[in-house]
């Protein structure tokens, strides 16, 4: 432990001592009236993909590229340098014939993290790399700190995180982490849009924390002296719109939960939920294992995907199970057999299930699912439509038709991780109003995630929404699989830390 608290303690010297030689040479390209920070634009030609991939039309022509210095080797006359734009690498070839013996010794003194604007010839070496051998170049930024060493870089992933901008210099794997996020949300527009749906924009701000079961964010509007919070789902909203006569709506953007950090949550996260007039859970199931597939095959080129080490088939249809059977095969229970509350209580204290209120007020429906999270959910690792929720824990779905003590609810599951959520929406305002009350006495007896009623969208419900199906999705837990990412924050830009 203490070689390892000299070797950090030597590094930061050699960082500072490093950090103040920038400075320095800085204020001296600030006397001599070269300030590179006097630079407002660079006029590129092209980028370092548009180069290779258009070398036989670009051999021997004169080209202008920019980007950030990653590497030199230089020595004596001549040379080779590295930079990097946002499409990645592009070898640079210096010397003293072309550039003059003063330009290649300000070359040299160049630092990495430099930003530089380069015109040049393209060429191939004789190893056939494509280069740009430079005859004028210029220092359009300049980088005041060193970027990490090449074998001390980033690794401790509070850093990582913290820091993304240097994660994202040091690492092209990270960066094209975020270049697939991209193209995988694209992507999901376009299956969407091309089937007919409607993107459209619910508030992150109301006066009702509705729509799911969650703690939310709470804040104050000092206009209207009201507290507001922070969206947790934009399901209320979404429904209205069905109301309105939409028919197929969606809504990509943040939510946000006051709930804990971990691998798969982080308070702030990308959602998607989409809304279909006259469809049910079914439609959702179809709807959701082809749009993933196609995400994947957009981004990957296959509906396969190697997560941590273990193989996954996106490739539809998934498996189709409800949740009582998938109980009854990990566990050995059948709550078929199971009559009355009673009944499941005693299994539940057999079993030391654990509640968030007291186990009396518990009813076989509650036990059900504590059953599925203990026992099934580890095991669901090819993607799975876990089917047919009790009706206690689904108090915005439809009633099961032929068996009333369940919904037309699923969930998706993938690497025993939740990916989806969907119904067969309540489009009952009665039963709905009775299901809110059930909640209200849910959030009495200690559930502080139980919904809370709304009385908008009651209003939306009374005038009318016909039979819709409906789907949420974390787009964050996509991504993660997507891209072979070990955690939620490897995926979020910048994911929600505590202050130094």
């Amino acid at each position: 432990m203490a070689n390892e608290e000299m070797n950090i303690k030597e590094l930061e010297a050699k960082y500072n001592e490093q950090e103040a030689l920038r400075r320095q040479k800085l204020k001296e390209l600030q006397e001599q009236g070269k300030d590179p920070f006097d630079v407002y634009k660079v006029e590129r030609t092209h980028t370092s993909s548009q180069i290779r991939e258009n070398y036989d039309q670009l051999e021997n022509e004169e080209v202008k590229i920019a980007g950030r210095l990653m590497s030199k080797r230089v020595q004596g006359k001549a040379g080779f340098a590295d930079i990097h734009d946002r499409d990645g690498r592009m070898q640079l070839f210096v010397k003293v014939d072309i550039l003059g013996q003063d330009r290649l010794k300000e070359f040299k003194a160049l630092d990495l993290g430099d930003w530089i604007s380069v015109t040049g010839i393209i060429f191939k070496t004789k190893t056939g790399e494509v280069t740009v051998q430079v005859r004028e170049y210029e220092l359009i930024s300049k980088s005041l700190k060193p970027l990490p060493e090449k074998w001390h870089g980033l690794k401790d992933p509070d850093l990582r995180y913290r820091q993304r901008e240097i994660d994202v210099i040091t690492n092209p794997k990270v960066k094209d982490t975020f270049i697939k996020r991209s193209q995988i949300i694209k992507s999901i527009r376009e299956f969407l849009d091309s089937k007919g749906y409607l993107e459209v924009e619910t508030p992150i701000l109301s006066p009702i924390a509705g729509g799911a079961a969650a703690r939310p964010f709470e804040t104050h509007h000092n206009a209207l002296d009201i507290d507001m919070y922070l969206r947790i789902a934009t399901e209320l909203y979404l429904k209205r719109c069905i109301v309105a006569g939409f028919e197929k709506v969606y809504d990509m953007g943040k939510n946000f939960r006051n709930e804990g950090i971990d691998i798969r949550h982080n308070p702030e996260f990308t959602m998607i939920e989409l809304y279909e007039a006259y469809a049910d859970y079914n439609d959702m199931m179809e709807i959701m294992e082809n749009m993933v597939a196609h995400a994947c095959e957009k981004v990957n080129g296959t509906t396969k995907v190697n997560y941590q080490g273990t193989d996954i088939d996106l490739t539809p249809p998934w498996r189709r199970a409800t949740m009582v059977d998938l109980v009854k095969e990990y566990s050995g229970i059948d709550f078929n057999e199971i009559k009355s509350d009673e009944e499941a209580r005693q299994l539940a204290k057999d079993k030391n299930l654990e509640f968030k209120k007291e186990l009396k007020d518990c009813t076989k429906g509650d036990i059900l699912n504590a059953m599925f999270e203990e026992y099934v959910e580890e095991h669901l690792i090819q993607p799975t439509f876990v089917c047919d929720y009790p009706v206690e824990i689904s108090p915005l779905t439809k009633k099961k038709r032929g068996n009333p003590e369940y919904t037309e609810r699923f969930e998706g599951f993938i690497f025993g991780r939740e990916v989806c959520n969907a119904y067969s929406e309540l489009n009952d305002p009665i039963v709905q109003r009775d299901r809110f009350n059930q909640q209200a006495k849910e959030r009495e007896l200690g559930d502080d995630e139980a919904y809370v009623i709304d009385e908008e969208f009651m209003s939306a419900l009374e005038t009318g929404m016909p039979p819709t199906g409906g789907l949420g999705i974390g787009i964050d837990r996509i991504v993660m699989f997507l891209t072979d990412s070990y955690s939620i924050r490897d995926v979020i830009l910048f994911p929600t830390m505590k202050p130094q």
